[in-house]
């Protein structure tokens, strides 16, 4: 087993800045999209999944607004259209994190022009 030894005669003390989980951020930017409501969320990692889950909420309609701070607002007013483009989805696992609020908010989600993935009422056939 591994070990790690510290050696010294003095307490630790002091502050460290810890970073935001972007497994963490991604479903709660996907939330913004249940409300018409402003979310705000601090201390959002800058990384290239959270770039491609903004650009995704922005065609879908969000509206996305940072500050200097890793601060993020969005607001969902209004929806384009429930279609996650496939060029965007096909870059990030996590992008399926927009389909069930879709469903929830507007009855149905699409996955580029491929597949009509759920629709509220309805039973999927093969």
């Amino acid at each position: 087993m591994d070990k790690l030894i510290i050696q010294g005669g003095a307490p630790l003390s002091g502050e460290i800045r810890v970073s935001g989980a972007k497994n963490a951020a991604l479903p709660l930017m996907c939330a913004a999209l249940l409300t018409r409501n402003q979310l705000t969320l601090s201390n959002v990692p800058h990384l290239r999944d959270v770039s491609t889950m903004l650009r995704l909420l922005a065609q879908l309609g969000v509206e996305v607004s940072f500050d200097d701070r890793l601060g993020l607002s969005l607001r969902a007013e209004r929806l384009t259209e429930p279609l996650a483009p496939y060029d965007l989805v096909k870059t990030m696992r996590a992008s399926i994190l927009v389909l069930g609020p879709l469903v929830a908010r507007c009855g149905e989600a699409r996955v580029g022009p491929h597949l009509v993935l759920l629709r509220l009422g309805y039973k999927l056939r093969h």
